[in-house]
Formats: structure tokens, sequence, C-alpha cells
């Protein structure tokens, strides 16, 4: 049950929620630099050529969520919010995979 702060007047109001510090911030921004650096060496190993798709994919989406849910303050709000957002994402993934089995854009399909 969400708690409640009163106002002057006795209008209910929602309680504000903690936010995480700047370290939790620059710990995010570091993750977030690693996932890309991740994704740039992933691209240049000419040995992973078959399965960079599938890797690109899960590296851009952990970076997705993580600038979702931090950086636009999702995971600190109500989950409606989060499923607004996060609900359009995956009837996207879904769309754009479809598409890449029904062309065979990808040479392991």
């Amino acid at each position: 049950m969400a708690s409640h702060s009163y106002a002057a007047g006795g209008a209910v109001q929602p309680a504000e929620h903690a936010h995480p510090g700047v370290r939790k911030y620059v710990f995010v921004g570091v993750v977030l630099c690693i996932l890309t650096a991740a994704e740039v060496a992933a691209y240049a190993i000419d040995s992973l050529a078959s399965i960079l798709f599938p890797i690109l994919l899960v590296l851009s989406t952990a970076k997705f969520l993580l600038v979702v849910l931090y950086y636009m303050h999702l995971k600190f709000d109500h989950r409606l919010f989060s499923g607004v957002f996060l609900l359009p994402f995956s009837l996207a993934l879904f769309l754009v995979l479809s598409m890449l089995a029904v062309f065979k854009v990808v040479a392991y399909m």
C-alpha cells in the first residue's frame, strides 16, 4: 500500500520516494560505459560474427533498461509507468525479430 502525507487543508499527497545518490548514478554510468565497450569489442572480434546480432541485442537491451530505470526514474515510479514504457518496447522488439526472421536477414535464422 502506498504511503501518503497530508498537506495543508487535509489534502492527501503521495509520499516522496528516495532517489539514489550521486554514487549510484556514477556506478550506472560506468556500467553503461562497460556495456558500450563490450559492444564495440564484440563488433571488432571477427570470430563472433556468427553470433554478433544476439550479443548486440542483449547488450543494447541491458543499456536501454538501465537508462530507463535509473536516469528516467521509472524504477522509483508507479509500476504502471514502467508498463507503459516496457510494453511498447516488447512489441517493437518482437516486430523487429519477426521481420528479421521473415526476411532471413540474420544468417543463423
